[in-house]
């Protein structure tokens, strides 16, 4: 039955081989992606009550035009028609965006209908659809496609119709009825049908709460599933930990651990002790000692005899992390190497013998150390930082380095709950929520682009007094698509101004890997006082005497962004600055600016900045794992995300699950995951 809807959507009467081709610009292939390809909003034409429409509410409402309509027009081809409408004594303004030939056809005293988004505080509403007189649809509900070319939402609506007619009745039933029951979920194919073409607004929601908890039971099965043949086909092995060598070594540390890094450890130690393979996220705000926890894992991997790798995205931060780990490690006699694109020819060639001979216990390098070349004598632990910024691929090859490593993935993203859940739910997770005593609290504020002078003569300021800062830009050259300031143009720009008072330096991606070390070794000694930089330096840059966070328009950047950006500075004993240059025009963009000045938790931030952009911008990058949803939102959707981890843990532990046929549908389903595959267990 699967197979029926598995077809090419050819299959569907009336879809031939120009349309297909037009469908698979929205990855539509088959009958089941077509009927899969779920609106991603409802235009509602039910007439409305100003009063009942809540904020930002799509809405059809009747009334009478109070005024002549005007037009506005601005920029290229632009233009904003506005006309006053009297709806049951309420007068409101509405809004057309270029649709200025509307016109002509709005005159005082007659009777319209508008459907548009409301908008409570200017009572306005932004009109999407204009119609004479009082209009009843026949339809209230009208689902709004994606659409690709000339395709038009009223041609996928009918194709829809169509595929349901010959083929809802195969639609796979893969919820048990137990689950259905409990929840009041109805069927599959009356759950597709009421998203597509609802009877009424209680008929969608029903239908879309069946589909969420689908997706979700189906995703936390795989996940699980993942963790359960990870620990059961793949072969761990139980490092002895020497506890109190460990124990030594943490207390020669020159500053205590934080009861959450204490936790970690505990953590990570019990993990290498188990005969399961490790496969765990640690995760923690910028400054709270990650690589402090890592190190202390590492050590005791290396007194079991072990070697351990870390993996990290850029040079930089690889070099940081060698001059830290060979502090620590080499006056216990322990050697220390780098292994990146720089060290090359002879030097590159003793280090690759070194390493393969087990002369050298900990490896840190750059994506250099996945190249084939790289072998290692006896590697037991991989530790991935920023773990995110690798795509699955490399992950797994460095994984697959040595014979079953423990692996450890750190993050100084902080991930809420909600996504944690979703995107690493093979994982276990170890949390370092707290930061260390003494750090001073970067003081943030918010300046718009004509307080400039103000930001510099305070940099000014900040460098008399032998300190630094950086300054930060979203481009490296001017564009002509975007207006925003650039790291060239600013940098000539600061030059001119401390001309005769400070060094100025300029670091972007274009840079070399050399060029980029020179740069970044002057700041590091201070011989420049004020970096100019795109956000090459997110990530890992540890200079303490930089006070000074400036970022040009800031309103570009997540808060997620902002906050790591944040967090270059604050890493001595000085208090420090973090200035944010932007005049957002966005509500959006001005809450940004509100949370940045109001907190410096990157767990609330993280929250917020997931309710404010989506899970699909939450990292900015595809490559993070976080998976399609069609119609599940992690966010708003987040207590059915929970039942559906529960549920999930709940059968993939019931002995009936594997056996019996009523589950028959989900054991299809992980099959086609491929999940007891070794090679896809990424």
């Amino acid at each position: 039955m699967n197979e029926i809807i598995k077809q090419p959507v050819t299959a569907v009467k009336g879809i031939g081989e120009e349309t297909a081709k037009l469908l698979e610009g929205l990855r539509i292939y088959t009958v089941e992606d077509l009927l899969h390809h779920f609106p991603f909003r409802y235009e509602d034409y039910k007439h409305k009550e100003i009063h009942d429409v809540k904020h930002e509410e799509r809405v059809t409402v009747v009334g009478r035009v109070q005024s002549e309509p005007s037009v506005r027009y601005y920029g290229k081809k632009k233009n904003r028609l506005t006309f006053r409408l009297l709806v049951n004594q309420v007068l409101v303004t509405v809004a057309f965006f270029n649709r200025a030939f509307l016109k002509n056809q709005i005159r005082p005293g007659e009777e319209v209908t508008v459907t548009g988004k409301w908008d409570q505080h200017r009572m306005t509403i932004a009109g999407s659809e204009l119609r004479q007189g009082r209009v009843e649809r026949e339809e209230t509900i009208m689902p709004i496609y994606s659409v690709s070319g000339s395709l038009t939402t009223k041609a996928i609506r009918k194709y829809i119709k169509q595929a349901l007619v010959q083929f809802g009745s195969y639609l796979p039933e893969l919820i048990p009825a137990e689950q259905r029951n409990a929840y009041k979920l109805p069927p599959k194919a009356e759950a597709v049908k009421a998203l597509h073409f609802p009877d009424d607004a209680e008929a969608m929601k029903h239908g879309r709460r069946r589909m969420v908890y689908e997706e979700f039971l189906c995703f936390q099965l795989k996940m699980q599933a993942f963790k359960k043949a990870n620990r059961e086909q793949g072969e761990g092995r139980e490092i002895v930990v020497a506890t109190e060598k460990v124990n030594s070594f943490i207390r020669q540390l020159p500053f205590p651990l934080t009861n959450a890094q204490q936790k970690a450890v505990d953590e990570v130690l019990a993990d290498l002790a188990s005969p399961y393979r490790m496969n765990r996220l640690l995760q923690g705000d910028v400054g709270s000692g990650k690589t402090v926890v890592a190190a202390i894992c590492m050590y005791a991997v290396i007194e079991a005899g072990y070697q351990a790798a870390l993996m990290v995205p850029t040079e930089i931060l690889a070099e940081q992390h060698v001059g830290s780990m060979k502090a620590l490690f080499e006056p216990l006699g322990i050697r220390v190497e780098l292994l990146a694109g720089s060290v090359k020819g002879k030097k590159r060639r003793e280090r690759q013998a070194a390493i393969e001979a087990g002369e050298v216990e900990v490896i840190v390098g750059t994506h250099a150390l996945i190249q084939e070349d790289v072998r290692f004598h006896n590697l037991g632990l991989v530790i991935t930082d920023e773990q995110h910024r690798f795509g699955v691929e490399q992950r797994r090859i460095l994984r697959n380095k040595g014979e079953n490593p423990d692996v450890l993935f750190m993050t100084a993203t902080p991930i809420p709950r909600t996504l944690a859940i979703s995107v690493f739910g093979d994982m276990d997770v170890s949390i370092i929520d707290e930061m260390p005593a003494g750090r001073k609290v970067i003081e943030t504020y918010w300046a718009k682009p004509d307080m400039l002078e103000r930001v510099l003569e305070f940099i000014a300021k900040e460098v008399e007094a032998g300190r630094q800062a950086y300054v930060i830009c979203p481009l490296i050259e001017e564009s002509d698509k975007i207006d925003v300031q650039n790291a060239i143009d600013v940098y000539h720009l600061l030059q001119q101004y401390f001309q005769d008072r400070c060094e100025v330096g300029l670091m972007h991606g274009r840079l070399s890997a050399d060029e980029k070390e020179t740069v970044m070794e002057a700041f590091s000694k201070n011989d420049v006082q004020i970096l100019v930089s795109t956000t090459v330096v997110e990530v890992g840059v540890n200079v303490p005497n930089a006070t000074v966070m400036v970022i040009y328009d800031a309103e570009r950047f997540g808060l997620a962004q902002l906050h790591q950006l944040r967090g270059r500075v604050g890493r001595g004993d000085q208090q420090s600055y973090c200035i944010l240059l932007a005049d957002p025009k966005s509500e959006v963009g001005k809450e940004r600016m509100r949370i940045m000045t109001e907190t410096n938790d990157g767990f609330v931030l993280s929250e917020r900045d997931l309710e404010l952009r989506g899970p699909g911008d939450f990292f900015g990058a595809k490559q993070s794992g976080l998976p399609d949803f069609k119609v599940a939102d992690v966010v708003h959707d987040y207590r059915a995300l929970e039942v559906a981890r529960q549920d999930a843990r709940a059968l993939l532990d019931s002995p009936q699950f594997w056996t019996e046929e009523r589950f028959a549908g989900l054991r299809h389903y992980l099959e086609e995951q491929g999940v007891f595959d070794g090679e896809k267990l990424d």
